[in-house]
């Protein structure tokens, strides 16, 4: 089976966005697949897209805010370029070709403020956020061996804090041998990880010493919770794989799991200060044909204060 290309696997769209959205119809064959962006080419691509771009930008901008901290994107999908989605694009095939097509880095780094001349001279004499991705991490010593942590984003389109179980407490599961949890048909806030990101991102883990957290944004509010953290909680079986289904470009089906997080093990990244506005926007393709979506623009997000203490456990620790 062909592989999957970046540029598809950062912007599929699981059933975890689309569950709520069917519900009171008949069973869908297609609720059980991953969307595929290359074949959706509509507006659930094109919000994917917009979203994410937004959540990571809002990230970078509260982590700013702070006094003692800052941070700057890092991962292939973050230093993308984010005004034009054909660009954005045809940077991913870029990485392809350079033979980067299974690069994976989180997609934020964390420093202390002190140290942001320094960070930002040596990410200008490296050519800027945009190529990091093509110069080896062994090459770049001087800007990883500062950082505090890295930071991978995920989001989800939810309002956190309306969803149905928001606020039950975690109880006593069967299939989890007694130990808490609740329905697997529960809908409430999660922090999700992608097992075939979560074996590389150990990976990268190991090899720079610098420690990853998953900071997962919702509408209103933001959870996280570190690598380390997820790994106990799967070593301790609280929390088992989802299997879902994934089409591939040519077709070709293939099974993959990810790791639900409830929201009750992680911490409090933000809070929303001022919703985004969701404006409408629109492409068109190289025949003409216009498509239309939703597009995130502005809002403001503030660090919890249970988020600047991780940040302030991390300086300690470095």
């Amino acid at each position: 089976m062909k592989p999957i290309s970046l540029f598809e696997h950062k912007l599929s769209v699981s059933i975890e966005e689309l569950q709520l959205q069917f519900r009171g119809f008949p069973p869908l064959l297609w609720a059980d697949f991953w969307l595929n962006p290359r074949r959706l080419r509509g507006s659930d691509f094109l919000m994917r897209w917009s979203q994410g771009l937004w959540s990571e930008t809002r990230f970078i901008e509260a982590i700013n805010q702070s006094e003692l901290y800052f941070a700057i994107m890092y991962g292939p999908s973050s230093v993308a370029p984010s005004h034009d989605v054909r660009e954005y694009e045809l940077y991913f095939e870029r990485l392809e070709e350079a033979g980067l097509n299974q690069l994976k880095r989180p997609d934020l780094l964390a420093f202390r403020k002190t140290d942001q001349k320094h960070i930002e001279k040596i990410v200008e004499d490296l050519g800027g956020l945009a190529e990091l991705p093509f110069i080896p991490e062994d090459e770049m010593d001087d800007l990883l061996q500062p950082a505090l942590a890295a930071i991978e984003c995920e989001n989800s389109l939810w309002k956190a804090q309306q969803m149905p179980a928001y606020g039950e407490e975690l109880r006593p599961m069967r299939r989890l041998g007694g130990k808490p949890g609740l329905p697997k048909s529960a809908v409430l806030p999660t922090v999700i990880i992608k097992e075939e990101d979560r074996e590389r991102l150990w990976r990268w883990q190991d090899e720079t010493n610098i420690p990853i957290h998953i900071w997962h944004a919702f509408y209103d509010v933001g959870f996280g919770l570190s690598l380390n953290k997820a790994q106990q909680l799967i070593d301790e079986g609280l929390i088992e794989p989802t299997i879902q289904t994934f089409q591939a470009p040519g077709g070709a089906v293939s099974k993959k799991a990810i790791y639900k997080f409830y929201y009750h093990y992680a911490y409090r990244v933000g809070e929303s200060e001022e919703d985004p506005e969701l404006t409408a926007a629109h492409i068109i393709d190289k025949n003409g044909h216009i498509l239309p979506y939703v597009k995130f623009e502005g809002g403001r997000f503030r660090l919890h204060p249970e988020a600047l203490q991780v940040l302030d456990e991390l300086a300690q620790d470095r």
